[in-house]
C-alpha cells in the first residue's frame, strides 16, 4: 500500500481550523450570514477532522465542537423563546435608524465569551505543541 506523509503544519492546521472559524463566525454573528454558513460548513469540517489519524488533532477538535454545538443548541432554544425573554433585558440601543434590543447584544456578548477565549487558548496550546510528521497508509484507487 502507498504511504502518505502528513506534515506537522498540516496537523497543526487541522487542530486549529475548527476553533479559528468558529471564533470568526461568533464575532461576526450580527451579520447572520457568516454564522449560518459556518453552522452548515462546520459539520463537514468536524467530520473530516474527527477521522484524522492523529489522536492529538482530534483532542483539540472535540472541546471546540462541544462548545460551538452547545452554543448553537442553546441559541435555538433562546431565540425560539426570545419574545418572552426580551422583557428580562429592557431597553434598546439606538444606532442611527436601527433599534437593537439589548437582549440581542447580551446574547452576542455571551456567545463571544463562551467561544473566543477558550478557542484562543486551544489555538495557542496547539501552536506550542511539538508536531511531528506522520506516515499513513492510503488505499490505491487505481
Amino acid at each position: 500500500m502507498p504511504v502518505k506523509t502528513i506534515t506537522a503544519a498540516d496537523q497543526r492546521r487541522a487542530a486549529n481550523i475548527f476553533n479559528i472559524l468558529a471564533s470568526i463566525a461568533v464575532v461576526l454573528m450580527p451579520l447572520i450570514i457568516p454564522m449560518m454558513l459556518w453552522i452548515a460548513a462546520s459539520i463537514f469540517v468536524h467530520a473530516s477532522v474527527a477521522h484524522h489519524p492523529n489522536q492529538r488533532v482530534r483532542d483539540y477538535l472535540y472541546p471546540g465542537g462541544y462548545r460551538f454545538y452547545g452554543l448553537v443548541g442553546s441559541l435555538v432554544v433562546l431565540l425560539n423563546f426570545s419574545p418572552q425573554m426580551s422583557a428580562w433585558f429592557p431597553g434598546q440601543i439606538h444606532m442611527g435608524m436601527l433599534r437593537i434590543p439589548m437582549f440581542w447584544v447580551w446574547l452576542w456578548v455571551a456567545s463571544i465569551l463562551i467561544i473566543v477565549p477558550f478557542a484562543a487558548r486551544d489555538i495557542m496550546r496547539a501552536n506550542r505543541e511539538l508536531w511531528k510528521p506522520m506516515m499513513v497508509e492510503v488505499e490505491n484507487d487505481a
